[in-house]
């Protein structure tokens, strides 16, 4: 079992920042990869990026690339991600997610292991 609790959320103006936390806990002596996912009000969860257990390949969709950026240090059993030029459409609660291996993926349902979400609002 993977405990992950997300945190760096809050309330920031259109063009600014945010770096979330997704601090792992449990069998973190197994390699696991990430993934970050968010879900808008009234929307489907939707991927936003994952990276590989030694955080070397990372993965953005199209929405999000050139301007957030997945990391990770694994001494501290934690993932980072850094939002920048924030835009009020990247408002929801987003979520990290687990699983084990040494490659990212990209669905929803590969992940075992989720958090308890973190809000974001951005306001125009």
């Amino acid at each position: 079992q993977v405990q992950l609790v997300e945190s760096g959320g809050g309330l920031v103006q259109a063009g600014g920042s945010l770096r979330l936390s997704c601090a792992a806990s449990g069998r973190t002596y197994t390699t696991y990869v990430v993934g970050w996912f968010r879900q808008a009000p009234g929307k489907e969860r939707d991927f936003v990026t994952a990276i590989n257990w030694s955080g070397g390949s990372t993965y953005y969709a199209d929405s999000v690339k050139g301007r957030f950026t997945i990391s990770r240090d694994n001494a501290k059993n934690t993932v980072y991600l850094q939002m920048n030029s924030l835009k009020p459409e990247d408002t929801a609660t987003y979520y990290c997610a687990a699983r084990s291996g040494t490659y990212y993926y990209i669905k929803e349902r590969d992940y075992d292991y989720w958090g308890q979400g973190t809000q974001v609002t951005v306001s125009s």
